[in-house]
């Protein structure tokens, strides 16, 4: 049994976080383990023990990805205007299914999560890295536009 709630230290660190860049206008690093923890509350997987699986985070639960290996990404998104904002990078290299992408507010605030196949992915660095843009990293504007939104606040988990 667990000493601490991990629901209630998210919520914290999400406050303190939010507090910290109000303060110092700097980032904490809690947005990978944030948007891992809601991931996996909000789209109904499973998560791993840390590096047990080496490419990917969780395994779909949920009826629409029963089984799939996904690796989680997040983002925090303090300014929309601001064009250029990357996700973390991709484990290409690794085994995994699909990428989830967490987009966040800036209060750390789960506002959107995009989901998008391993297949959609490759095609798109594929393409990005013909055209020698980016080199196989990718901006959270592209990785919206190529994946699909599986979750809101509003609406929680969109099934197509």
């Amino acid at each position: 049994m667990a000493i601490y709630d991990v629901g209630k230290l998210i919520a914290e660190t999400r406050r303190l976080a939010a507090d910290y860049k109000r303060a110092t206008g700097k980032s904490l690093a809690v947005s990978s383990e944030i948007a891992k923890h809601d991931a996996c509350e909000l789209l109904e997987l499973e998560p791993l023990e840390e590096d047990a699986a080496g490419g990917y985070d969780a395994l779909g639960l949920h009826s629409a990805w029963k089984d799939l290996k996904v690796q989680i990404k997040g983002r925090a998104i303090f300014d929309e205007a601001k064009s250029g904002q990357r996700i973390g990078q991709l484990k290409l290299d690794k085994e995994w299914d699909a990428v989830v992408l967490v987009l966040m507010n800036e209060e750390f605030e789960t506002q959107e999560i995009y989901m998008a196949t391993r297949e959609e992915v490759e095609n798109e660095l594929s393409e990005m890295d013909s055209k020698r843009q980016n080199r196989g990293a990718m901006t959270v504007a592209r990785f919206k536009y190529l994946a699909r939104l599986v979750w809101t606040p509003a609406e929680g988990i969109i099934v197509e």
